[in-house]
């Protein structure tokens, strides 16, 4: 793993200022990856609406930088905390009744799902805030105690710098204690709630956490690309960060990155040839992938591995 990101903090040296900010983009849509990771790759509960938390990162920097106007010295920093505060807010609360209610499997994420339609709807809606259909342009660069990050090289670093903390962080937290009860209440949850542990409690708190994560995602997202539309908080994207998480093997944190890598190269080589391609190949993409690889790439590899490693015995002797 030290590996790979240590590849990846040398990528920008041979690419352009173009190339640099489409890596920029892709670790922090690689970061929102993680994020769902963390919450459907340790419980097996699906979020289809995961997009509303990284939606409303986007928007609360947005809002305060550019509807408010708050001064860019300390703007950033509200932008970020009003972000990470709504997702927070809104993951608290939906997840408070529906966890508690003891909603999960399919039922958890249409609830889940129908929150990215009502999100997408109060975008384009209250346009007096959100900018409706044509989003919030300008939205400043990050600011941090004086330091601006401006350039794309600054901001590559910072999302580099983020998605390390986010996977090594969860490494460490998920391989004590509290990911062994994640993996617990995944097995089986009433078995789980029979040996004492308050699973609601637990997974309530891996929800919160993966939505701040997104959100926090979402927020530098827009202060590197400087603006903020309704497709941040939709179901398109909701979709793609499902497929990114299992195209790399959920459950891995760092699967859902790579696989957000591998999506992004080759949406940029397929739209290269004709923007039309894409929807069309990332819908047949999505349903292979259901029916042949359900659990990614990694196991695939692993899978052909084995089947390599158990004819090579017979192949010998017949030699």
């Amino acid at each position: 793993m030290a590996a790979v990101f240590l590849v990846l903090a040398c990528t920008p040296l041979g690419l352009d200022n173009f190339g640099i900010e489409g890596l920029r983009d892709v670790l922090l849509f690689a970061t929102f990856a993680v994020s769902l990771d963390l919450f459907w790759g340790r419980t097996g509960i699906l979020s289809f609406g995961h997009a509303t938390f990284f939606g409303l990162g986007a928007y609360g920097m947005a809002i305060a930088t550019v509807t408010l106007s708050l001064d860019p010295s300390y703007g950033s920093l509200v932008g970020l905390g009003l972000g990470v505060a709504l997702a927070a807010a809104m993951a608290l609360a939906i997840g408070y009744f529906i966890i508690y209610g003891g909603v999960r499997e399919a039922y958890f994420t249409i609830i889940t799902l129908a929150l990215t339609l009502i999100g997408f709807n109060i975008a384009v809606g209250w346009s007096s805030v959100t900018g409706g259909d044509s989003g919030l342009i300008g939205v400043p660069p990050l600011s941090i105690a004086g330091l601006t990050l401006s350039t794309a090289i600054q901001q590559f670093y910072l999302a580099w710098g983020l998605l390390a903390a986010v996977i090594f962080g969860g490494w460490l937290v998920l391989r004590g204690r509290y990911g062994l009860l994640l993996k617990a209440i995944q097995d089986n949850e009433v078995k789980a709630q029979t040996l004492g542990h308050n699973t609601s409690l637990i997974l309530l708190v891996i929800f919160v956490t993966s939505a701040v994560i997104a959100a926090l995602a979402g927020a530098i997202y827009v202060t590197a690309t400087g603006f903020v539309a309704p497709d941040m908080i939709g179901l398109l994207l909701s979709t793609e960060v499902i497929m990114w998480v299992a195209v790399g093997g959920r459950g891995s944190l760092i699967g859902g990155a790579l696989g957000a890598m591998l999506v992004w190269y080759l949406q940029q080589q397929i739209s290269s040839i004709s923007t039309n391609l894409w929807p069309l190949f990332l819908g047949c993409f999505f349903v292979l992938m259901v029916f042949l690889f359900p659990d990614g790439l990694p196991a695939m590899g692993e899978q052909i591995t084995r089947q390599v490693r158990s004819r090579l015995p017979s192949l010998e002797r017949k030699q």
